[in-house]
């Protein structure tokens, strides 16, 4: 227990160090924030009177402590345009998360037995074309790889929508307007997790204990289930809570291409406004589920290795 809490510390420590590094990008970004909420005819007057009441008048350290005291206490503060940055992420996260939910499901789903199956017949022909296929599925960024997809089944085939329509409840209408967005963001993942289970697989295969249960007769499964899995499934999940933080991330992109109504339309907003309260609330929501993936792998990897022993 003292393990695991001095670990969660040193990420919460890691994660108030991210936030500080957020609020010196967003205040080193060109504008004015006050100007880019009163617009451009604003009077001197105006803009001083703004930038007193959003605090930019403060020095930055003061601004990042009365904002982290404020975020202890569950106040995420207000946006540059008098909205509170609570009542925006509980608008705004859920689409996120359906997106990124449905991203993670498919990656777990398509990943592990792909992986599985590619470690199981190394140097098969069947699993030739792997290797270049998940390279390549790694090596393409979300927002190409989501241009890609419109301009195929959107624009040439005319199978998917290109943009999302959002209903009265702020989420997309149809079904078929998460297909495209879904790929884009888990492609990527799926040729990287298919990867890792691979090599995960791999390596825990090469232990001495499995080598002995083959001998002894036991099945392929009962060998895999009972004497490979447990080996490798620390690393696999490890990969999966990594899979989380990235399929935040990508969403906020391919959110921007899709029209999607989730946080990458707010967190394109807010740094076009300067707006540091609503980048570091996404940034403090993402950190946090993150830490929380994070530790569960830790608690996954500490169970395996006390069956170890």
């Amino acid at each position: 227990m003292i393990f695991f809490a001095r670990l969660l510390l040193r990420r919460a420590a890691l994660l108030i160090m991210l936030l500080a590094a957020v609020f010196v990008a967003v205040d080193l970004l060109p504008g004015d924030t006050a100007r880019a909420v009163l617009g451009r005819e604003a009077a001197p007057e105006q803009i001083a009177a703004k930038e007193h009441e959003l605090g930019l008048d403060r020095a930055l350290p003061m601004r990042f402590w009365r904002w982290i005291a404020g975020v202890a206490t569950g106040d995420f503060g207000r946006t540059a345009r008098g909205r509170p940055v609570d009542e925006l992420l509980v608008d705004k996260f859920p689409p996120t998360l359906l997106l990124g939910g449905i991203a993670l499901v498919l990656t777990v789903i398509v990943s592990v037995p792909l992986g599985t199956w590619w470690a199981a017949r190394q140097g098969a022909a069947s699993t030739r074309l792997l290797q270049p296929a998940t390279t390549m599925a790694v090596a393409i960024p979300e927002f190409v790889l989501a241009t890609v997809l419109i301009l195929v089944f959107a624009l040439g085939l005319g199978w998917l929508p290109a943009v999302t329509i959002t209903g009265r409840a702020g989420f997309p209408t149809g079904p078929d307007m998460l297909v495209l967005p879904v790929l884009a963001l888990a492609m990527p993942q799926i040729g990287w997790n298919t990867r890792v289970v691979r090599a995960a697989l791999a390596d825990a295969a090469q232990a001495p204990h499995v080598e002995t249960a083959v001998l002894d007769g036991l099945s392929a499964r009962v060998v895999l289930a009972r004497h490979v899995l447990p080996f490798a499934l620390p690393t696999i999940v490890t990969s999966f809570a990594t899979t989380v933080g990235m399929l935040l991330g990508g969403s906020l992109v391919v959110e921007t291409v899709f029209n999607y109504p989730g946080l990458g339309a707010v967190l394109a907003g807010s740094v076009a406004d300067r707006d540091t309260s609503v980048v570091a609330a996404v940034v403090t929501l993402s950190g946090v589920i993150i830490l929380g993936m994070l530790a569960v792998a830790d608690g996954i990897r500490a169970w395996s290795l006390r069956g170890r022993r």
